[in-house]
């Protein structure tokens, strides 16, 4: 599975941005999808996921208020739509995927996109 991440950007705090993740190969449908994050100097997070077939979604705390997790399959694309953005989400963002169509354990992702940079000033 080979991921690729758009729509990284400049945007002033309050503002909204939506991130793409694109998706080779024949299985995107059973397989989960996650986005996470990686502030300068700190670990990489959690964002949210979403299960092969969208019928679940799971979000860390302080996101889910504000972003939504989704996909279309029939594009083998995921997105995530991120509202009210405060400088604290600037980070890189990293799409990924999982080898099982349930969202599962954060470790269970092991195919990786490269990553699109999202900056907000304040």
């Amino acid at each position: 599975v080979q991921l690729q991440a758009f729509g990284g950007g400049l945007v002033q705090a309050g503002g909204s941005l939506r991130l793409s993740c694109a998706a080779s190969g024949r299985t995107f449908s059973n397989r989960a999808v996650a986005w996470f994050r990686q502030a300068p100097e700190k670990a990489r997070e959690f964002v949210a996921a979403i299960s092969g077939s969208g019928g679940n979604t799971n979000y860390a705390n302080g996101t889910q208020d504000r972003f939504i997790i989704s996909r279309d399959n029939t594009k083998a694309t995921f997105y995530l739509q991120m509202n009210s953005l405060k400088p604290d989400d600037s980070a890189v963002y990293y799409c990924a995927a999982s080898r099982w169509p349930s969202i599962g354990h954060l470790s269970e992702y092991q195919y990786w996109g490269q990553g699109t940079q999202v900056t907000v000033s304040s």
